[in-house]
């Protein structure tokens, strides 16, 4: 997760692997397991927690065995990173990506993988000429070893590759050089673009044009869109639909878009309080089953994050992003 310039929003082979698909509505929601901490709860409470609250998916940020192993016969679907350092490897060598899927996905069959993320905000231009070339020699790795399909690889992308973001309507990518042949790639697979949406950030940056009731799903501020004729009553919902305008600016709109975190910090910085917090994780649960004014129906998102890690570095609020803590009590009242 990083800051996102955002104040633009105002101006069966080898083995078969369970896919479990998303139930309608609330389940709609996964939660990310950060596990950047001392203070963690061990993997097999972590995926109990997670099954007693009735969490159905989970983002993780790196193939780690004993959480696969912790995960494998739950029927949590699971987003995995390959991790960002993975990338040059996996982009050079199609070996080395038929070897990672050996290593990482064909051991656990009982894990319902859902997607591959080839990269998390990547930003550096050597490292995004590195994203395309890994995720086809993926595809192929998956392909070879019969889940050519069944397991979906995408890239995780920050919302500020959207520019132009008000209103929604006149979104666009930033840079088509980059994004261009990646939205391509998704269109042939059927794969979603997951994008990090913070709605934080962006009041963060620009709290006197942005109210937070807009920010935090609170009812009382209206946004009318005369390019689609369309109105907003929360910031995630804009944010999100300005990323489909993008979609259909780079003829590309069938591609799907999953929002891979959202979250909102309880402390730590500017805004970031458990109420404000509460309200907007709160809302953020009930309002993505309905999807947005653009794209009715349900969208999956997975919130940021499952715990408060205390060995994130940067801004202090990247402690206390957590829904839990280590303890794994709640950090403030949270209805799943």
């Amino acid at each position: 997760m990083a800051k996102q310039g955002v104040a633009s929003m105002l101006a069966v082979a080898l083995v078969l692997v369970s896919l479990a698909a998303f139930p309608r509505g609330v389940h709609s929601i996964g939660v990310c397991n950060g596990v950047i901490g001392n203070n963690l709860p061990a993997p097999s409470d972590v995926v109990k927690l997670y099954k007693s609250k009735g969490i159905n998916a989970m983002r993780i940020y790196a193939p780690e065995s004993n959480v696969l192993k912790a995960l494998s016969g739950s029927g949590i679907g699971l987003l995995m990173d390959v991790g960002n350092g993975a990338l040059p490897g996996l982009a050079n060598d199609p070996s080395a990506a038929a070897a990672w899927v050996k290593a990482n996905v064909q051991p656990y069959p009982g894990v319902s993988f859902r997607y591959i993320a080839v990269g998390n905000e990547v930003m550096d231009s050597d490292g995004q000429k590195t994203i395309l070339p890994a995720m086809k020699n993926l595809q192929g790795a998956l392909a070879a070893a019969g889940l050519g399909g069944r397991v979906k690889v995408s890239t995780s992308v920050r919302f500020d590759v959207v520019t132009d973001t008000f209103p929604p309507s006149n979104g666009v990518f930033a840079d088509l050089d980059y994004m261009g042949p990646i939205l391509d790639f998704l269109a042939s697979t059927g794969a979603p673009l997951l994008v990090n949406v913070y709605p934080y950030f962006a009041y963060k940056g620009d709290p006197q044009n942005i109210k937070l009731n807009y920010a935090t799903f609170t009812p009382g501020t209206t946004v009318n869109d005369d390019g689609n004729g369309l109105t907003y009553t929360n910031l995630f919902d804009a944010m999100v639909d300005s990323i489909y305008a993008a979609l259909e600016d780079a003829e590309t709109p069938g591609v799907k878009v999953v929002v891979s975190e959202s979250g909102w910090p309880s402390d730590g910085g500017f805004g970031a309080t458990a109420q404000n917090a509460r309200a907007y994780n709160q809302g953020l649960i009930n309002h993505v089953g309905g999807g947005t004014p653009k794209r009715s129906g349900p969208l999956e998102t997975y919130m940021f994050a499952m715990f408060n890690e205390n060995e994130k570095k940067g801004d202090p609020t990247e402690n206390h992003f957590g829904l839990f803590n280590p303890d794994k009590s709640a950090a403030y009242s949270i209805r799943f």
